[in-house]
């Protein structure tokens, strides 16, 4: 029977050097990305006019090719520029979600290799608009783990990690949480099922510290860094459950809301406090001077 491979949003995606509207079919069932996983990519943002650390995502999705043994097609530049292309196909009043992304087609040593000659690449762009950074979220604590660099491609934003991300969140929401806080393999906490985390205490605010478990994302490192010029004591350090059960305020980072608060930890009602808000006034003043460097 037909199968409506149509988006549900508009989407353009460019690919083989042709733009294509919708939801173009590109992996097979022999495909090596297709039974053996070696998909990655990334995703910024455009939204108001402004693509805020595009450059950053486009470096990154070629450093996530190389750690999974494929070899990147495109340079970074060619990646943003071939962006602002195609963010021109659309009518300029929703936000966009930018995803290049690269695969392997063939494999070498008995198939499960990647073949870094074999690589593809695309870039899709599609309808998405922000989360509501003011709305809030729920947490609890998941009872999975996040794998280790020995165990997983931890430094790469890979497609063969989200079925654990998906199941964390899938766990929490069927307890009644949006999302949930995530361990790392000893007990640090590491990051939420979807996003970075902090939390602020006596006006310090605290992030795990990048330790190879989790994808340090982009927009955290935005964040510290706003903060600090501001002003604010930011500590990268090591965070247990129990730094958290006590925090003062709880916020996230990542790219669909870009800075979120915390407003319930457990069972445990938090503000909206002033850190988040600051981080957040912050993000959006940075952002809309022009999102670079």
């Amino acid at each position: 029977m037909p199968v409506d491979t149509s988006p549900r949003t508009t989407t353009w995606t460019f690919v083989d050097g042709e733009w294509l509207s919708g939801n173009p079919p590109l992996i097979g069932p022999t495909s090596h990305a297709m039974w053996l996983g070696s998909t990655v990519f990334d995703g910024g943002r455009w939204f108001d006019g402004i693509a805020p650390d595009l450059d950053r995502h486009c470096r990154r999705v070629n450093r996530s090719a190389e750690a999974l043994g494929l070899a990147p097609t495109m340079t970074a530049e060619a990646i943003e520029a071939l962006a602002w292309e195609g963010v021109k196909k659309f009518d300029g009043r929703t936000a966009l979600y930018i995803k290049p992304m690269y695969w392997a087609e063939h494999g070498s040593h008995g198939l499960v290799q990647a073949e870094p000659d074999s690589t593809r690449f695309a870039l899709c762009l599609f309808e998405a608009p922000l989360g509501d950074a003011d709305a809030g979220s729920s947490l609890t604590l998941s009872p999975f783990r996040r794998p280790t660099p020995e165990c997983m491609p931890t430094d790469a934003k890979a497609g063969c990690l989200y079925p654990n991300n998906a199941r964390i969140l899938a766990d929490a929401r069927r307890r009644g949480f949006d999302n949930a806080l995530v361990r790392d393999m000893v007990g640090n906490v590491a990051e939420t099922g979807s996003s970075n985390v902090f939390l602020a205490r006596d006006g310090v605010v605290l992030t795990p510290a990048a330790n190879g478990t989790f994808l340090a994302g982009i927009t955290r490192a935005r964040v510290i860094g706003l903060l600090r010029a501001d002003g604010v004591e930011v500590a990268e350090t090591r965070l247990t459950v129990a730094d958290f059960e006590t925090a003062e305020e709880i916020f996230t980072t990542g790219n669909y809301s870009k800075v979120s608060p915390v407003t319930r930890y457990e069972d445990r009602a938090l503000p909206h406090g002033p850190m988040a808000v600051r981080a957040r006034d912050l993000y959006r003043d940075w952002a809309g001077s022009g999102g670079r460097a």
